[in-house]
């Protein structure tokens, strides 16, 4: 389409990207792959076969919320709160003029950060609605986000019409991602970039994508950067503070035999088949490792399919016969939708009902593929609790008034 004038210019809240970067070398990989598949739940969610240009997958390690990888990026500010720049792989510096007041992320562990640093209100639209874990924010006071008010960028695609309809400050999407999972031009990426708002960000919840060839980030540096999109250093540091004293907390109390686990997507519910996620160093297994865990997939050489790996059966999860299966499923997931869905089937199947797992009742829930600060919180004290009953028992891992004073600015 053609961009109507910009009389608005003097409004848009950035100057320009990628100080002597060029976007076409950093938008080298694959093309878009074909399309993927959807398991509906009864909760109105859905689960997404990780197959396709719609998004999700993982490799070891230990984060915390202060500590930082070894770069060259700097982010500049000014003392008196006008012009500032942010540096981030692979867009390079962006400049701005100003605070961005709206904001669109396509995953939400980016719409995570930003609600975590007080940004809620700006908010207008994610990649998918059901993957987006809102209903965490109930416990917490003063925090909300009403995903049916988002605008839906997926819609059996992501075009260009829909970013200009928003009219975003900033973009908190990883500019690869669009063009390798979304089915996106590089020109594509370029004329939204120069016409509507910048895009900052890096795809960080997996690490087995073959065009992702630069820098990768955890989830606690990409939580860094958009708090310095934002200007919120004060509220970014008292957050990773409280991480990293609630993993203190979870590593005392860590018995010393750890489990090995296999986290698995349903191909179909109730599950036959699923689609295998490796523990790797995404942000997506952030409890996992921050829990201890040993991979039972990956010490049988078994394929992420997110790195093109296929399906695994029970036949298969029999001869690998981990210590715990972890069923990850999108949405709003409720326990009793969980147990008769998928514990009950897989009690009642004759080759799963074999499966130690299963005998020992250690089929968990596995929560959402995208968490930020917020929702990593709560996914890390159900992991705890599903994975280590006698050491984290049914209290709760981290203070709710806490998390919510900091989102709330009261710090």
């Amino acid at each position: 389409m053609t961009r109507r004038p910009s009389d608005d210019a003097t409004r848009r809240r950035f100057l320009k990207a990628g100080a002597g970067v060029g976007i076409g070398g950093l938008l080298a990989g694959c093309a878009g792959d074909g399309g993927g598949s959807t398991v509906e739940t009864s909760e109105g969610g859905s689960t997404d076969a990780p197959t396709g240009t719609t998004e999700p997958a993982p490799a070891t390690g230990t984060e915390t919320g202060t500590g930082t990888e070894t770069g060259t990026e700097e982010s500049a500010t000014d003392a008196d709160g006008g012009r500032y720049s942010v540096t981030m792989e692979p867009v390079g510096t962006v400049e701005f003029d100003a605070v961005p007041e709206t904001w669109v992320p396509y995953t939400a562990d980016y719409a995570d950060m930003g609600v975590a640093l007080g940004q809620a209100d700006g908010l207008s639209a994610i990649g998918v609605r059901a993957r987006y874990g809102t209903h965490h924010y109930e416990e917490l006071s003063g925090v909300s986000v009403d995903a049916s008010e988002l605008t839906q960028l997926w819609q059996d695609g992501t075009g260009k019409e829909v970013f200009y309809e928003l009219d975003a400050d900033v973009h908190l999407i990883d500019p690869n991602f669009v063009v390798n999972r979304l089915g996106w031009s590089e020109s594509d990426v370029d004329e939204i970039r120069g016409n509507v708002a910048p895009f900052v960000g890096n795809t960080i919840f997996t690490r087995v994508y073959d065009w992702h060839d630069y820098r990768y980030y955890s989830l606690y540096e990409a939580f860094e950067k958009v708090a310095e999109v934002f200007r919120e250093r004060e509220r970014y540091e008292a957050f990773a503070s409280y991480h990293d004293e609630v993993l203190a907390t979870v590593e005392e109390a860590l018995p010393a035999e750890r489990p090995d686990i296999a986290v698995l997507y349903p191909a179909e519910i109730p599950p036959e088949t699923f689609y295998p996620y490796l523990v790797g160093e995404g942000g997506q297994s952030k409890q996992w490792r921050d829990l201890g865990v040993g991979d039972a997939l990956a010490r049988n050489g078994i394929t992420d399919a997110q790195a093109g790996g296929g399906t695994v059966d029970f036949e298969t999860l029999l001869d690998i016969d981990p210590d715990a299966i972890v069923v990850r499923i999108q949405g709003e997931t409720s326990e009793e939708y969980f147990q008769e869905n998928v514990v009950s089937h897989l009690e009642d199947h004759e080759v799963a009902s074999e499966l130690t797992a299963v005998r020992e009742d250690r089929v968990i829930y596995g929560g959402l593929t995208y968490q930020g600060p917020i929702i990593h919180l709560f996914q890390l004290e159900h992991a705890a609790r599903e994975l280590y009953p006698d050491a984290f028992g049914d209290e709760p891992l981290f203070d709710r008034d806490r998390v919510s004073a900091i989102v709330n600015g009261e710090f």
